[in-house]
């Protein structure tokens, strides 16, 4: 019973998240991780680690793209992380249409936060 409410728990945090990412609060985001957070840098390529090297990619990213991100589905994978398919928009800052395109996003916990974040595209799920 206790399993099954940290994964309701992890699930409703990474919810809160998503909504705080679309709504660009990074702080929020950065609240639900470990310090020494391993986190993918999608625009560009490669990991960033620590919660300050998140918060730098992040404002780089959101300083050329406009990204959405929505779950919409919720796993737990065997191993305890918790996978998500994710619907992912990305418009460039002048509207233009980068990607549209389902990714899967899964995250790895310690101790109730974020240690470990992978992007998985569709097509390698």
């Amino acid at each position: 019973m206790a399993e099954v409410q940290a994964v309701a728990a992890e699930v409703e945090m990474l919810q809160r998240m998503y909504a705080a990412f679309n709504q660009r609060d990074i702080e929020t985001l950065l609240a639900a991780m470990q310090d020494d957070v391993d986190w993918p840098n999608g625009m560009e390529g490669g990991r960033v680690l620590g919660k300050v090297a998140v918060r730098d990619y992040w404002k780089r990213q959101f300083e050329v793209l406009d990204p959405n991100v929505e779950p919409t589905r919720f796993t737990k994978e065997a191993d305890g992380r918790i996978a998500i398919a994710v619907h992912q928009v990305v418009h460039d800052k002048s509207g233009k249409l980068v990607v549209d395109q389902m990714v899967q996003h899964v995250y790895e916990f310690r101790d109730g936060l974020i240690q470990h974040m992978e992007i998985v595209l569709a097509g390698d799920v």
